[in-house]
C-alpha cells in the first residue's frame, strides 16, 4: 500500500535494528510493554493466550507477537509499513500460526470478518489513531470476554499542525478510560509503570475487557 502515512512509517522502518537474540533471562522470545529492556510486566497482562486468536495493531518486526505464537496463540500482525510484513515473516514465519498483513489498522478492522479474543498495541497504532474511530472498531471485532490492551508514553504537550500526517494521541489516563467505556468496553484498568531510572519517561498501560 502507498499513502503519505505509509511512506512516513516506511522511512521509520528503514532505521530498524533487530532485537537482541536473548533477553536478560536468557529467553529468545519475549513480550515487553515498556520502552525499556527487561522492564515491566509480560504477556500475563493478556491472560492465557493458548488457542486464542490475537491481533497486534502496529506489529513492526513481529517480535512481541512471535512470543505469543510460542505460547500457543493464533496470531495476526498488522502494520502500515510494507517492509515490516516481509521482515517479520522472514524472522518468525516458521512458528506456524502467525501471519503478518500490510494495512492501516482502521482499514483492516473495517474490512475483516475475523473475531479476536485479544487485541493489543505496544507503542503502536493506538497511539497514532483517533480513539473515537479506532475503539468502536476494535470492540466490534472482539469476542465476548476478550481483552484489549495497549501501552505508550504518558500524555505530553504537543502542537497539532494542519498539515500533520502522523499524529500522536496524548490523553490523560482518565480520558482513555472514558473513551473505552463509550465504545462499549467493560472493566477498564490503567497503570503507570515507572521507568527503571529516575527521571526517565514512564509508560501508560491500559487493559479493558470486551464485556
Amino acid at each position: 500500500m502507498s499513502s503519505p502515512r505509509a511512506d512516513i512509517w516506511e522511512r521509520y522502518a528503514a532505521k530498524y535494528q533487530p532485537r537482541r537474540a536473548f533477553n536478560a533471562a536468557g529467553a529468545s522470545t519475549w513480550l515487553n510493554w515498556t520502552q525499556y529492556p527487561d522492564h515491566g510486566p509480560d504477556e500475563a497482562v493478556l491472560g492465557d493466550v493458548r488457542g486464542k486468536r490475537v491481533v497486534e495493531l502496529g506489529s513492526g518486526a513481529g517480535a512481541n507477537l512471535a512470543h505469543l505464537a510460542t505460547r500457543g496463540a493464533i496470531c495476526t500482525g498488522i502494520d502500515i509499513a510494507p517492509s515490516r510484513a516481509k521482515t517479520a515473516r522472514q524472522a518468525w514465519g516458521h512458528l506456524g500460526d502467525i501471519e503478518f498483513v500490510t494495512a492501516d489498522a482502521v482499514d483492516y478492522l473495517t474490512t475483516t470478518s475475523t473475531t479476536f479474543d485479544v487485541v493489543y498495541s505496544i507503542f503502536g497504532a493506538v497511539w497514532f489513531t483517533d480513539p473515537e474511530i479506532l475503539f468502536p472498531l476494535v470492540r466490534k471485532r472482539m469476542a465476548d470476554g476478550g481483552v484489549f490492551a495497549f501501552s505508550h508514553p504518558p500524555a505530553a504537550p504537543q502542537e497539532d499542525r494542519p498539515d500533520q500526517v502522523v499524529r500522536q494521541w496524548h490523553l490523560p489516563v482518565s480520558r482513555w478510560a472514558d473513551l473505552l467505556s463509550a465504545a462499549g468496553f467493560g472493566s477498564v484498568a490503567a497503570e503507570i509503570i515507572d521507568a527503571p531510572v529516575f527521571g526517565k519517561p514512564s509508560t501508560v498501560l491500559v487493559r479493558a475487557s470486551s464485556t
